[in-house]
This record gives C-alpha cells, structure tokens and sequence, in this order.
C-alpha cells in the first residue's frame, strides 16, 4: 500500500504532526567550497537493507589518518596561522605565520566590512593557502573572531576566503573562542593544579577565562580591543591624559559586568596570551621595570612615557613592532583597567593562544575526545531529555544516512555528524513545555553557549531541532543558501527516524528498506506489517502531506 499526499488519504487525529502548513519554496544544490562539488543524482538511488537496530554505528572521519594539522585565526587584528605534525594526543609545531591585517579598522558604523579591509585580509590567506594546499578536509580549521561576528556582511568575505583556502571557514562565538584561548594556553604552560586566570586583549575583543589544569570554570568575552579602541579613541594617533582617560574609563565600564564572577572564583596566577600583552611585557622589561612579566609599576612607567610622546608616531619603546606601535596606547590602557578592576600585581605571557587551543581542539576530535559530544550530552542532562529515546533516535537516523548518504550527496562526514548531534537533542524542548516543544528546543540551541560549536553548526542544529515536527520551516532553510538543500535532506532522515520511533521502545521494529530520489523518499516494510500496526500506517501518511510542502515525495509500502 502506497500513502502519497495526492492520494487524500485521511489522517486520524492524533497522528503526529497537526495541520499542515505551506510555506515559500526556495531550495538549492550545493555548490561552494565548503563541502566540494556537486554531481547531478540520479532520479533514484540505490536500494539497500538498513542494519538492524543493535547494529553498531560506526563513526566517520574526514580525515582517517593526520599526520598534518594546521589552525588559522582570523583575528580583528592580526591572522595566525600554525601548521603541525601530529602524533596521538601531541602536536608539534612545524610553521607558524602571522600578518597584522586589522579587520576591525575596516568596520564601519553600519557594521559594514570595507572593500579594502577585506582585500587585506584575502591577500595574507592567499600566502597562507600555499602552505596547507592538498591538505585533506577535516585537518585544517579555520576560524574567525569578533571582526566577523560583528560584520554584517561577513558572508561575502567568507565565500571569499573559503575559495582562497579550500577549507571551511567558521565563525565562533566570543566565549567559545575564550574557552580555545584557554585551550592553547593549559597545553603550552606546565600542569601546575591552581587556578589561573587568563586574559586575552585582542583587536575587537578581550576574553577572560578562569580554569584549572585543562578545564576552563569561566569564560567571559568582552566587546572591548585594542584595534577598536584605536579607532575610537586614538584615531588621529595622538595621545592625551583626557583620550587615555576615555579609553580607560570604557574598559573600566565593560569590565564591571564581570568583575564580581571572576573575584568569587579567585585564582592562584594570571596569563596574558595575546600580542598586546606579550608587547606590553617586552617593553616594560627593556625599560628595566621588570623581568619579562607586567606589574603595575612598569604600566604606570610606560603611561607617563606615552603623555611625554605625545603621538603614536613617536613610539619607539624597544622590543615592540613597528606595526604594533599604532595599538599599543589602546592596549595599555585596556590592561591598565584589567589590573585595576581586578587588582591584579603582575601578569605573565605566555606564548600559546587561540590558534594552538584550535590545534588541540582539532586533535581532540579525531581522538575520541570531541568536546561537542560533552556539550551534548550535558545538554540532554541538564533538561532531562529521555537518553533511551535519543539513542534509538540517533541509531536510526545515521542507519538511513549511511543507506541515503551517496544517492543525496551527503558522504561529507560533517553531515552525519550533523544529523547525530541533532537525534540527541531533539527533545530538550520538552523540558520548557510540551506545546512547541520544538521552538523551545531550537530557542535553547542556538542561544546557548556550546562549547566546540560554531555559530554556523549552532544555527543549522537549531534548524534541524525546529523542523523535526510538524511544519518545515522552508524560508529558514532557504537562509542556508547552498546548504539548504541537503539540511531539509536531514531533516527528512531525522523526521523519518522519530515517526519510526515513536512507539518509544515499546514493541519491536522491522528491517525496511530505504530508496532515495532526488526529492523522494521511499520507505518499504515487510509485507502485511504496516496492516498490522495502523498508528506507524497513518504517522507515514501524515508525514507525506507534511514533506510535499517542502517539495518532498514520501511514500510508504
């Protein structure tokens, strides 16, 4: 028996799903660097037999064997990149590149990344894309800071940049790149068992972590920078008691949204891990105010130094760039008020940072230490998601995208991986309400800070949780461009995987048999078992009427 939504078949009530509902089409293939070309499918796939469901999922790794790791760190000021060899848990360092691009100074009022900004930036990642040409996916990563979470228009430059360097581009949010920073800094510095707390005074922003050995307790991240803070208070280079004042005071003030959380921890040292800091400390030790470590006194030596200059083209302290001199008042007077505000006496450098916390996070997830899945897991916890439903939920799912994965062009691992992560959390929604219990649950997920994720995969996870009942929302699917299609792809496998399921365990599922086409999905069950079980019968014929709104054709037999 065939249910196909032009047939009229008639659902019961209280089928899954409720009254459907139509929304704008808008679907495309995807054809852009992150995940390759694309060749056209074939109006059927293949048919194959799903693995029962005790079968074991078996993971999928882009890159099955890395000998080669690289990281690169779109700064607001300056772009890092580190290329290292790889070997179980360690890394080590084989090239380290750095250009001082200032993406934040090509940022208008409207949030708008200049023409020119952007060539500065896509001139450095050509000389960068030389260096991890023929890498394989999954062993690069690349990610982008505050300049491209604020820039409106960070898409066009990301198209950009992805075609330059053959790998993805992610943007992270401002705790996920302090939980990185403290990442690079905890393997770069001994495992000492106190607390530290480390700061990181970048271009647009200033993160702030406090951790213990490997595991970060806090993370903040501050709208404050020293290219931005150039910009705003020291544009025309000179420098003032009253400008510096400014600049101080504006730290001051962002600081104190803060400053109780990180005084309640407390914490046995302090790190500073950016450029700023590192110039900071070089001057004050050449300057003879201390030994290669900032202290108070050495900040308040190096201000009255900056008064008596007068302007920024005057700068000549030993041991800081040329190129850093443009920055430093800003700089100084951001860590000035970090050491006031949290009456720090002295602050040590130390060397690694974000791209090295990127490097071992990269590491990580080829090691079975993905700490994404810790996020999840702790998620499912926290809002008491039934754990037995999920994995069936997840077991399932990712059985239908390894029999669906070549026919809808989806063997790039980060799709299975996608679909994963969004079977388990599907249901954290209910823990709010069970009325749209999907919105709660794709409200939660893409507002909440999910350490290892980008904004991207936060935002298509959301989606996937959205869409896994009732209505597909096509226009927010349409807002993935290329993706768009092959998201409403595993939106369709989570789909089929919870109405599969939702007799939660309580009796036993059959084997089926999968066939994919283009915009088709095919279901067939052992002859007479859809007779026998009429709610599974009419949940398959509801979820036909719901897909045919996204242009899907479900039929089931």
């Amino acid at each position: 028996m065939f249910f196909r939504p032009d047939e009229g078949t008639d659902v019961p009530a209280g089928t899954h799903g409720a009254e459907p509902r139509a929304g704008p089409h808008a679907l495309a293939l995807h054809q852009g660097p992150v995940h390759g070309a694309l060749a056209k499918a074939d109006d059927r796939g293949t048919i194959a037999e799903l693995p029962t469901e005790n079968s074991q999922i078996m993971p999928h790794k882009n890159a099955k064997s890395l000998s080669l790791i690289a990281a690169i760190d779109l700064g607001s000021n300056s772009f890092h990149m580190v290329v290292a060899k790889a070997h179980h848990t360690e890394i080590r360092i084989l090239e380290r590149l750095g250009e001082k691009v200032q993406l934040a100074a090509g940022i208008s009022e409207e949030r708008l990344l200049s023409e020119e900004a952007m060539e500065r930036g896509l001139e450095c990642l050509k000389r960068f894309a030389q260096l991890i040409h023929g890498m394989p996916p999954g062993s690069v990563r690349i990610v982008g800071t505050n300049a491209l979470r604020e820039a409106r228009n960070r898409a066009v430059f990301i198209q950009r940049a992805e075609a330059i360097l053959g790998h993805p581009v992610e943007v992270i949010s401002g705790r996920e790149e302090a939980r990185l920073i403290y990442l690079g800094v905890s393997h770069t510095l001994a495992d000492t068992p106190g607390k530290r707390l480390v700061a990181d005074i970048g271009g647009g922003s200033t993160e702030f972590i406090i951790g213990q050995r490997f595991e970060p307790l806090l993370r903040e991240s501050l709208q404050m920078g020293c290219v931005s803070f150039t910009q705003r208070y020291f544009r025309d280079g000179k420098i003032t008691p009253a400008r510096y004042a400014q600049a101080y005071t504006a730290a001051r003030l962002e600081l104190m949204s803060i400053e109780n959380a990180l005084h309640r921890l407390t914490w046995d040292e302090a790190i500073g891990s950016s450029g700023t800091i590192r110039a900071i400390a070089t001057a004050i030790k050449a300057a003879g105010q201390g030994s290669g470590e900032v202290n108070a006194d050495g900040l308040a030596w190096l201000k009255r130094k900056l008064f008596k200059l007068g302007d920024i083209d005057k700068i000549d302290f030993d041991g800081v760039k040329p190129d850093r001199r443009t920055i430093f008042p800003a700089g100084l007077a951001i860590l000035e008020a970090i050491f006031d505000a949290l009456e720090l006496a002295r602050m040590e450098h130390c060397d690694g940072a974000l791209r090295e916390g990127v490097l071992f996070d990269l590491l990580g997830r080829h090691h079975h230490e993905d700490v994404r899945e810790r996020t999840l897991n702790s998620l499912m916890e926290r809002y008491h998601v039934d754990q037995d439903q999920a994995a069936r939920v997840e077991r399932k799912a990712l059985h239908a995208f390894d029999q669906v994965a070549g026919a809808w062009r989806l063997e790039d691992g980060n799709w299975r991986d996608l679909l994963g992560w969004a079977a388990k959390v599907h249901e954290v929604g209910l823990d709010i309400a069970h009325y749209h219990y999907h919105k709660h649950g794709a409200y939660l997920i893409e507002h909440s800070d999910l350490a290892g994720f980008s904004r991207e995969d936060q935002q298509m996870l959301a989606l996937l949780v959205r869409g896994h009942r009732r209505n597909i929302p096509k226009d927010r699917f349409a807002d993935f461009g290329d993706d768009s299609l092959q998201l409403i792809r595993l939106c369709v496998l989570l789909r089929f995987a919870i109405l599969f399921h939702h007799i939660r365990g309580t009796q036993q599922m059959p084997t089926v048999t999968l066939q994919a086409g283009e915009r088709s999905l095919e279901v067939i069950f052992p002859e007479g078992w859809l007779e026998q079980h009429p709610l599974t019968q009419a949940d398959f014929a509801n979820e036909a009427q719901w897909l045919t709104r996204v242009g899907f054709d479900l039929s089931v037999r």
